[in-house]
């Protein structure tokens, strides 16, 4: 049934939130009279004595003395016999529920209040989530894409070298892919005694510290299990989280979904600071783990916490952040380094983990494994990602220690050919901030758009494949400084998505300098800049110089010049080794971590 409503703009100037109540009122059927902003409160009462309202709607911005004010209002609406046939409603920025009560208004609508909410209250009826609220959909980043490559020679020389890198690999296995076997085996033994003959020969295939760790449970420093008492406690954390709405960063839905990194050491703590971003809008997380896991062979078993940095990977603690996350949020497990790469992979799946990351080129260089094993585990794990059905992201991080962007870009397109080869679904990351590299070469001493938006015009240019710049966007141009650094990464999530990218991953404002754990406030920093940011640039974008198209061009060539020396070679591994792909002039040097563990597999 229609309500007879009159909105009062109780401020002598502010009246468009009250205006656009009443156009939503209006448009659900209601009747609605809207007062001038500058009546004398005896005029507005003496309007609402005479029109037998169901509703007045009051809008009004605090300052001081306002409460007594309001307080003022509601005494003469009293004695005017109006509350006792009309219900009125106080809105406003600072005005929360408790302070209208206290007031003495019958209902109060702040600053994060919906016009739903407001048309619910009115109507008599009980919200209705799905209105007021964000309702997200899972996003699959590699769906919409075809992976056609539109250069012939890159796509020739890419088909060569993938083909002879795969041939090569062909009969080779390592322990890593041995306890991908016996983690199949473990996880689908019905017979508790089978079972743990299984787990003695996986840590038989582990480095002491995690055999000492799953045994006898003697793990490395700072390291503990996960109490029932804590557990209990997430339980009773999540149960009373009650659904506030959730914002969405994104103004357009051609803005790219936005990543966060979860690595606390603590999957508890990365678990509550997970659900604060997600009510923020952030999309996804990628789990970071600990250093030492990429240097030893194995992995723990079981809930387990760490006192430093990365948490750690066990099924267990995948499992714990994936079922406590919202079932929209993608999250994604660091695999692409050291000695546990299929291994990971394979308990992502598991868990129910939508992406992984594997680069078998910066694993090699940057991360310290031998070029030979992550050659080795790398084939294994993406046929693992294709038999799980989660895409694989390729981080091009070594571009950080100063290798140049053609021989990075040129590692990441060697790893999407290999990955359609193995029919999984890789997404290109290119770094998107100020390197080294850049910086000694003046790439960005004019601006720091047209170098970021060449190297995403140049893999567009060359292949049809989801690209999501990463790791994080902005890098090395953020400072200590909350705000500088807020606005630095704002200002590069911008000019990603005029480009047209499909996901970014952004840090909080004090992942810069990492002087200590990660606050959730300066989580929340990054995200509200970015999100201001979309809004602001909306569906425009940014004027690129000339230059961006010479260094798109220059990209380009120099990508075909790297990929022609590497098909010269027998395979990637031996390519790695000659520098080709970074060198030590450019401060990248092949890793020794399970150097002399490959052999032929057993016919």
């Amino acid at each position: 049934m229609p309500k007879k409503i009159l909105c009062v703009p109780l401020d002598p100037v502010h009246d468009v939130g009250i205006k656009l109540i009443k156009s939503a009122l209006d448009k659900r059927g209601h009747q609605t009279e809207l007062l001038s902003p500058d009546l004398t409160m005896e005029a507005i009462v003496k309007k609402a004595a005479a029109g037998n309202y169901d509703f007045i709607l009051v809008s009004r911005t605090l300052g001081y003395g306002v409460a007594e004010l309001l307080a003022r209002f509601n005494d003469l609406l009293d004695a005017a016999g109006i509350r006792e046939k009309t219900k009125i409603v106080i809105g406003g920025k600072p005005v929360t529920p408790e302070l209208a009560a206290e007031l003495g208004f019958d209902k109060g609508f702040g600053a994060n209040s919906s016009t739903e909410e407001v048309i619910a209250y009115i109507e008599e009826r009980e919200i209705n989530d799905s209105s007021s609220s964000v309702q997200k959909i899972k996003k699959n980043l590699a769906e919409p894409y075809s992976y056609k490559f539109f250069h012939s020679e890159i796509e020739s020389l890419l088909n060569s070298i993938a083909d002879k890198f795969i041939d090569w690999g062909k009969n080779k296995t390592s322990p890593g892919i041995e306890r991908v076997r016996l983690r199949e085996e473990i996880l689908h033994a019905g017979d508790k005694n089978i079972q743990q003959a299984l787990i003695k020969k996986y840590n038989d295939l582990s480095d002491a510290e995690i055999a000492q760790g799953n045994v006898k449970k003697i793990y490395p420093k700072g390291v503990r299990e996960v109490t029932a008492e804590e557990l209990d406690s997430l339980e009773s954390f999540l149960r009373s989280q009650k659904s506030a709405g959730q914002l969405k960063i994104q103004h357009s839905d051609k803005h790219p979904l936005i990543f966060k990194f979860l690595g606390s050491g603590c999957p508890l703590m990365d678990i509550a600071h997970g659900k604060v971003c997600e009510r923020w809008g952030i999309d996804g997380f990628l789990i970071i783990n600990p250093s030492w896991e990429a240097r030893y062979e194995g992995l723990l078993f079981g809930n387990l916490t760490h006192e430093n940095d990365g948490t750690i990977t066990s099924l267990e603690n995948i499992r714990l952040i994936r079922r406590s996350l919202d079932p929209s949020t993608l999250l994604t497990v660091r695999a692409h380094r050291g000695l546990n790469t299929p291994e990971t992979v394979l308990l992502a799946g598991k868990a129910g983990a939508d992406l992984t990351k594997i680069n078998l080129v910066y694993g090699s260089l940057g991360a310290g494994t031998d070029p030979i094993r992550l050659g080795v585990d790398g084939l294994e794990a993406i046929r693992l990602t294709a038999t799980y059905g989660i895409p694989f992201d390729i981080p091009g991080n070594d571009e950080l220690s100063g290798v140049p962007a053609w021989k990075t870009l040129a590692g990441l397109l060697i790893n999407v050919m290999v990955g359609v080869k193995l029919n999984a679904k890789p997404i290109l990351k290119p770094l998107f901030c100020y390197g080294p590299h850049i910086v000694l070469n003046s790439f960005m001493e004019k601006n720091f758009i047209d170098y970021n938006a060449a190297k995403i015009l140049a893999l567009r240019e060359i292949v049809d494949c989801p690209i999501w710049p990463g790791e994080p966007i902005a890098f090395m141009t953020q400072s200590e400084e909350r705000v500088q650094s807020a606005n630095a990464t704002s200002y590069h999530a911008s000019l990603a998505a005029s480009l047209g990218v499909d996901a970014i991953t952004i840090a909080s404002t004090d992942e810069a300098y990492s002087r200590g754990p990660i606050a959730i406030t300066s989580r929340i920093d990054s995200i509200r800049a970015v999100t201001d940011a979309f809004r602001f640039v909306g569906d425009a974008g940014f004027k690129l110089t000339p230059e961006a198209e010479k260094y798109k061009n220059d990209l380009i060539q120099k990508i075909i010049e790297v990929l022609r020396a590497v098909d010269e070679k027998d395979n990637l591994p031996e390519a790695i080794y000659s520098g080709l792909l970074g060198d030590q002039n450019d401060g990248a040097y092949p890793g020794k971590f399970g150097a002399g563990t490959v052999s032929n597999k057993v016919r």
